[in-house]
C-alpha cells in the first residue's frame, strides 16, 4: 500500500491518531511501567516510542516534525505523554500541508536501509502506530485500565450501545 495523495493519507492520520490519542488518554502514572515481562517494553515506552517516530520517522524524509527526545522528558508523566503525542500529531499535519504535494509522494528516501516512496512512508507510519496500539491495549488490561474501541466497540463499551459483549 502507498498513498497517492495528501488528502488521502490526511483522512486515514485523523481517524488513526484520534484512535492513538484515545489510548493514551487513558494512561495513568501508574500505568506506564506495565509490562508484560521483565524484559518486555513498558506502556510508556512504546507510548513514548510511537510519539517519537512521528519526529524520526519524517526527519529521515527531510520533514521536520516535532517529536519529543525521549531523554527528555519526564516519562513517568501520562500528562506529558497526551500533550507531546497531540503536538506532535499536529505538527505532523501542518507540515505536510505546507511542504508536500501529491507528487511529493513518489520521491524516495533512504529509510532504514531501504528506498520508500514517501507515500509508502506515510503508510508506514500508520500501520507503525496500529501496531504499538495493539500492544498497548494488552497492557492497558492489565493494569486495569478501560480500552477504548477503535474499528467496533471494546469489551467495555458494549453497555453504552446497551447490548451484552459477545464472549
Amino acid at each position: 500500500m502507498t498513498y497517492k495523495s495528501i488528502k488521502e493519507f490526511l483522512n486515514d492520520w485523523a481517524y488513526e491518531s484520534e484512535a492513538t490519542q484515545k489510548v493514551i488518554n487513558n494512561l495513568t502514572g501508574e500505568s506506564l511501567s506495565q509490562k508484560v515481562t521483565q524484559q518486555g517494553r513498558s506502556l510508556g515506552f512504546i507510548g513514548w516510542h510511537i510519539t517519537e517516530t512521528l519526529g524520526e520517522m519524517m526527519g529521515r524524509t527531510g520533514l521536520k516534525v516535532f517529536s519529543p527526545d525521549m531523554s527528555h522528558y519526564n516519562q513517568s508523566s501520562a500528562a506529558d505523554l497526551k500533550e507531546c503525542y497531540k503536538n506532535a500529531s499536529e505538527s505532523l499535519v501542518e507540515k505536510l500541508k505546507s511542504a508536500w504535494t501529491d507528487e511529493t509522494l513518489i520521491q524516495e528516501d533512504n529509510m532504514y536501509g531501504e528506498m520508500w516512496r514517501r507515500g509508502f512512508t506515510l503508510y508506514n507510519l500508520i500501520t507503525h502506530q496500529i501496531h504499538h496500539r495493539g500492544q498497548m491495549t494488552v497492557l492497558m488490561r492489565q493494569s486495569g485500565l478501560k480500552v477504548p474501541g477503535f474499528y467496533g466497540p471494546s469489551f467495555e463499551e458494549w453497555a453504552q450501545y446497551g447490548m451484552e459483549a459477545p464472549m
